[in-house]
């Protein structure tokens, strides 16, 4: 009997352009696309139809369906001690963000070194919150990890037109402030009472946020791209080493270890939305917005690639070996040291 042997070709893979991952890509990536067709082929954008209408009309239909989105992913459930971490790390945040953004608005002629009110206040107010949930996971308790849920209320433009609009720099109605909230608010009313429209809705924020990314790109230049760049990385370093300590400090003193306050001490790539919907509401802002996208968007990656880091040295540094000072790491130290006085007398 005669065997036959096949011969087998082996098959070479098919490659693929892999795209490197980097914090924020889902904005930013679209965003250099819309730039550099703006730069060197701004006609296509005169195409008309659909197209047109998607990169030269308003944006704030697109932040409106953001918001919503992520409302849709909030949940009420937040347990005590995630809400008293969550308004720990957030208020100082919040103060600092508005002193450094008014004070160059009135004592800077809103530019320092490159940086603007709407750029510092728009900017640092927003935490990453993905990147946040991702240090925590590895670093935080459950209380950290549910803070989350508190810093979501600082997504969107609202904050940043409340701080303008109370200051008296921007003239911004009550009900445009009402408006940039209600989104959000609606998004977490449905998510909550309703399972299957949070399932609905949530998976369609980074879809929105890559199309508002190649709107933002489409009406800058690359100018003012790279001029904002070298900027933004300022506004990264002031967000993790100025307002960083001293979230972290507060943070301390009210209890709790410093982790929830570096790893919150980033910027948000839907930041980048807070320009372009204040330019619509006061054109005032509109000759700024393109820079400010670019130093959000540097920001965003500054601070995302440090939070970690910083994260993982604060807890080996004050968590570990017993140096955790904060309310519930000295009760924990004060029941070892029991304990082994208890093994002592018992001669063990």
């Amino acid at each position: 009997m005669t065997q036959t042997s096949e011969t087998t070709v082996p098959q070479t893979p098919a490659r693929r352009l892999r795209v490197p991952r980097i914090p924020g890509d889902i904005m930013i990536y679209p965003m250099i696309v819309g730039l550099l067709l703006n730069t060197f082929c701004p006609q296509v954008f005169e195409i008309g139809g659909f197209f047109t209408a998607a990169t030269r009309g308003g944006s704030n239909t697109i932040v409106a369906a953001i918001l919503l989105f992520v409302g849709a992913g909030i949940s009420f459930k937040s347990t005590p001690g995630a809400i008293k971490t969550g308004i720990v790390v957030l208020v100082p945040k919040l103060v600092l963000a508005a002193a450094l953004g008014l004070a160059v608005a009135y004592f800077f002629n809103d530019n320092f070194l490159g940086l603007s009110s709407v750029s510092i206040i728009g900017g640092i107010t927003f935490c990453n919150m993905a990147l946040y949930t991702g240090i925590m996971g590895e670093f935080g308790d459950e209380s950290e990890r549910g803070a989350v849920g508190i810093l979501f209320f600082t997504a969107g433009p609202a904050v940043t037109m409340i701080i303008l609009g109370v200051s008296g720099l921007a003239n911004i109605p009550v009900g445009t402030i009402v408006g940039s909230i209600l989104p959000l608010v609606i998004g977490m009313v449905l998510g909550n009472l309703f399972p299957f429209i949070k399932n609905l809705l949530v998976p369609g924020t980074n879809p929105a946020i890559a199309v508002i990314g190649f709107q933002l790109g489409a009406s800058m230049s690359l100018s003012s791209f790279i001029t904002g760049g070298i900027s933004g990385i300022l506004l990264g370093l002031i967000t993790l080493f100025v307002v960083g300590p001293v979230t972290f400090a507060f943070e301390r003193l009210c209890g709790g270890n410093g982790k929830a306050a570096v790893a919150c001490s980033t910027i948000a790539g839907t930041a980048m939305t807070t320009p372009v919907a204040l330019a619509e509401v006061a054109p005032r802002y509109a000759e700024l917005a393109p820079t400010a996208y670019a130093q959000i968007a540097t920001a965003v990656i500054i601070t995302a690639v440090a939070a970690p880091i910083l994260t993982g040295w604060v807890d080996k540094r004050f968590c570990q070996g017993g140096e955790d000072l904060s309310a519930a790491g000295v009760e924990a130290i004060e029941e070892a040291i029991e304990e082994a006085v208890a093994r002592d007398v018992d001669g063990e």
